[in-house]
């Protein structure tokens, strides 16, 4: 096994760490630790990186469910939208994009560079939210969905995820408190049920299941789980919310580093 596929198995359990330590954000790591530590190739990346972030947010989202703190009702009415949409989006969309999109003199897009560039765009939108920080809701008013704007946000977002593989926690989360007047630990805590939810039934919409490196996807996948138990129990002794600036700034780099690369390098 060769030293950067070592460290791409120790970034995982880090996506792990991170989903268990601050409740969500660690997922948008997984495209590039499978792309550029594991040389999974992006559009494979993004359909791999569906499974990974399912399935470390539904055991994350476990905790949430014993202390009572997720809405199934809001997973359900904010869910459907973007489970279709994700689901469609790795069905028909993501095949339907060409190999090679645009040529400009000597710099040709091609559909890896494409979605990666997307994801950078992400990212840098993604750490802005974690920069900046949300502010405190801790009273849950009364419910009252607003169907049309809950069916555009669950299509975006779910069309996102379905494009570049993360579980866009950055986006629901503050939906869910404005739109559902959630308290922000409930927010959380639903979040991630619509996200592992999203996530896994999108990987379905993928054209060739049997085809994946089912190996590689499940050790990263463990790995990622390990480190949510290790997260978890980091967050008796850390308070995750302060580290979540920190982490934005790490994040901002890494869509920065992106950009440059695949489009610069």
């Amino acid at each position: 096994m060769e030293i950067i596929h070592i460290i791409g198995y120790i970034a995982s359990v880090l996506i792990g760490v991170a989903l268990g330590l601050m409740g969500g954000g660690g997922s948008i790591l997984t495209v590039p630790v499978l792309v550029y530590l594991l040389s999974v190739d992006a559009v494979t990346a993004t359909g791999y990186s569906l499974f990974v972030v399912g399935t470390t947010s539904f055991i994350g989202s476990l905790s949430y469910f014993k202390k009572g703190l997720v809405s199934a009702k809001t997973a359900i009415v904010f869910g459907i939208p973007s489970i279709v949409a994700v689901f469609l989006t790795r069905a028909y969309i993501v095949p339907a994009i060409p190999e090679n999109i645009l040529t400009i003199g000597d710099f040709l897009l091609t559909k890896n560079i494409f979605l990666m560039v997307l994801f950078a765009v992400l990212m840098i939108v993604a750490s802005y939210s974690m920069i900046k920080g949300r502010k405190s809701h801790d009273q849950e008013s009364d419910q009252v969905f607003n169907y049309p704007l809950i069916l555009i946000e669950g299509v975006v977002v779910g069309g996102l995820t379905g494009l570049v593989g993360a579980g866009g926690g950055f986006l629901i989360i503050p939906a869910l408190v404005i739109l559902s007047k959630l308290p922000m630990k409930k927010a959380v805590g639903t979040s991630l049920v619509i996200i592992s939810a999203k996530s896994l039934l999108g990987f379905l919409g993928e054209n060739d299941l049997a085809g994946l490196d089912w190996n590689l996807l499940i050790l990263v996948t463990a790995f990622a789980i390990g480190g949510i138990f290790i997260g978890s129990a980091l967050s008796n002794k850390i308070d995750g919310a302060k580290l979540k600036p920190a982490f934005g700034w790490f994040v901002l780099v890494m869509g920065i580093y992106i950009l440059i690369k695949e489009i610069f390098l």
